[in-house]
């Protein structure tokens, strides 16, 4: 059998030359769908000129933000969601509305609150993922057996004790799968942020993309969120999810 890294080239070679295909094909006007080696010279001459390689920068700097908020609120949100049935019964249904709100949504309100700034981006990052690290942190917390809460307190495990070492290690599988969905949300919500916010990012290069009517400029910078999306996904979270099947022995989630 041939190595993974063989079939996944092999796989994307045959993507590529199928585009080609279509591409030369003319099925579309070469305007509305670019051949790949158009899109390759695009990407490599936003490289050259340092455009691309700036844009990501900025793109990045706002996600960590947006996203590091996000992850202290949204773990705050489900220790009380968790610990406190009141705050379940009401607060916890308000958190369940909110995340299933399209990130996009928040972006009229922001522009209201902060105007066209970068504070109105990283709180459209910072909305769009707060709520599935919530929803995630008090899933963890409640799936952990009620009896190694029990035992903790039988050994006379005090409060802070029972969440750093029973609480807080139980809940990790759960809050691996909420970060890495957190983080999806978190993308794809500061591309849309970017979109409409004139300042250097990977979404503004896709506005200045289609401004330009450059359509090989637009599928670039769409392969470039790809790639760092599926980046992002192989080195943190895979890794992290391989190390909870090793530490647990099961699968997060």
């Amino acid at each position: 059998m041939p190595s993974k890294a063989l079939r996944v080239g092999a796989f994307y070679l045959v993507v590529i030359g199928l585009w080609a295909l279509v591409a030369r094909a003319e099925v579309w006007s070469p305007f509305l769908f670019p051949a790949p080696q158009g899109v390759w010279r695009a990407l490599v001459r936003n490289v050259e000129s340092g455009l691309l390689l700036e844009a990501l920068q900025f793109s990045m700097l706002r996600l960590v933000v947006g996203y590091g908020i996000s992850i202290a609120i949204g773990l705050a949100l489900g220790f009380v969601i968790a610990s406190w049935r009141y705050a379940d019964e009401t607060l916890g249904g308000v958190v369940l509305g909110l995340q299933s709100l399209p990130s996009i949504t928040w972006l009229p309100m922001a522009v209201l609150w902060f105007g066209l700034s970068e504070r109105a981006i990283i709180f459209v990052v910072l909305m769009g993922s707060t709520f599935s690290v919530a929803i995630s942190a008090r899933a963890g917390i409640r799936a952990l057996p009620p009896l190694l809460v029990r035992a903790a307190g039988t050994l006379g495990a005090t409060r802070w004790q029972l969440y750093r070492y029973v609480v807080l290690p139980g809940m990790i599988p759960a809050m691996v799968q909420g970060m890495k969905q957190g983080w999806s949300f978190a993308w794809r919500s500061l591309m849309a942020g970017e979109l409409l916010f004139v300042s250097l990012g990977l979404g503004h290069l896709l506005n200045v993309g289609r401004d330009l009517n450059d359509i090989n400029m637009v599928f670039a910078i769409m392969l470039v969120i790809v790639a760092v999306g599926v980046a992002v996904d192989r080195l943190i979270f895979g890794r992290a999810e391989a190390w909870v099947r090793e530490r647990w022995g099961y699968a997060a989630g």
